[in-house]
């Protein structure tokens, strides 16, 4: 079985494990990538899909929510993610869910990128407690199952979220995710902890941590900084040294040779991509897309991810990549 061949890091019960949940990373963390990943490395406990937008009800079809069918994500648990600012348009999108077989839900409000944000969704609607607090009164009786929300500190300052938490403190919500950041900062800067903190303080549900978890290190100094808190998100840092969650897992990373693994995983998740999508320029620019975090991972990786970056040619791409794990793969994530 293909599943045989997952990385373990040799996870021990010596003490409590903390739960780790895979990010969503819009156009990358799908089903493909959630299974492939689940079959070459341990760690995660389960997935925050990537967002669906709200659609009316007559315009909902299989397509829409393809990448979330039960029977497809066995390997990985995942909660679908919904981003939307309509009551109504959510609570059916959410009960379409529900009926799937999905126990929650998750609503976007950390979305930072302004074609969202300018129409009031995700964090563009941070700055506006009002309707948020609408929304959730409308959707909490409406829907059957459990709400979660990612959030972040603000759209536009970091102490928006202050004037929320006391709204999000009234509903039954499941736990809330909040990324330290700004939507402003995008992923840039620091994560805001002391703000984080503050949360923490004032909110009376579980809490899950996401932002910049990129190495065991800076996992030890954020749990010990908040040794509330037992559930992490991990996103990027995932892509880029995918070992990362078995190695938080385990408590150590005494991984030998990282690079035969990750060839593995990799020659996989591209056979696959390339069954499923339609010609080499969609493969190629999925790939792209890929090691923009992958690279992370390795010696020299940026300039290895720009050879990649101004290649246009399937052919080309594979003997790039062949090249360069033959002759200069050095592992140092």
């Amino acid at each position: 079985m293909r599943h045989s061949r997952r990385y373990s890091c040799g996870m021990t019960s010596e003490h409590p494990k903390p739960r780790l949940i895979l990010a969503p990373l819009k156009g990358l963390t799908d089903v493909v990538f959630r299974n492939t990943f689940a079959e070459h490395f341990d760690g995660f406990d389960s997935a925050l899909a990537p967002f669906l937008t709200t659609v009316a009800a007559d315009r909902l079809t299989d397509r829409h929510v393809r990448d979330l069918l039960p029977h497809q994500n066995a390997r990985m648990p995942i909660e679908p993610q919904i981003l939307g600012n309509s009551a109504d348009d959510f609570s059916f999108l959410a009960r379409h869910l529900f009926d799937m077989g999905y126990p929650d839900v998750n609503w976007n409000l950390g979305c930072p990128f302004r074609p969202v944000t300018k129409k009031r969704r995700g964090s563009g609607l941070l700055p506006f407690p009002g309707q948020v607090d609408e929304f959730l009164d409308k959707t909490v009786a409406a829907i059957p199952g459990r709400l979660s929300i990612k959030l972040r500190l603000g759209r536009n300052t970091p102490d928006e979220i202050v004037k929320l938490l006391p709204i999000l403190n009234r509903y039954p919500l499941k736990e809330i995710t909040i990324h330290p950041r700004t939507a402003r900062q995008l992923y840039g800067g620091r994560p805001d902890l002391d703000a984080f903190a503050a949360c923490l303080a004032q909110c009376r549900h579980p809490v899950v941590y996401n932002g910049d978890i990129t190495d065991l290190k800076g996992f030890r100094e954020l749990s010990t900084r908040f040794p509330q808190v037992d559930s992490w998100m991990i996103g990027r840092g995932a892509l880029s040294r995918p070992f990362l969650p078995g190695i938080i897992k385990s408590g150590k990373d005494d991984i030998p040779d990282k690079i035969a693994p990750f060839q593995a995983f990799y020659t996989d998740l591209f056979g696959r991509y390339q069954a499923l999508l339609s010609g080499p320029g969609h493969l190629l620019d999925r790939m792209k897309g890929f090691w923009k975090y992958f690279a992370v991972g390795f010696k020299n990786g940026a300039v290895f991810e720009k050879r990649i970056y101004h290649t246009f040619q399937l052919p080309r791409y594979l003997d790039i990549v062949a090249r360069f794990f033959e002759e200069e793969a050095q592992w140092v994530g």
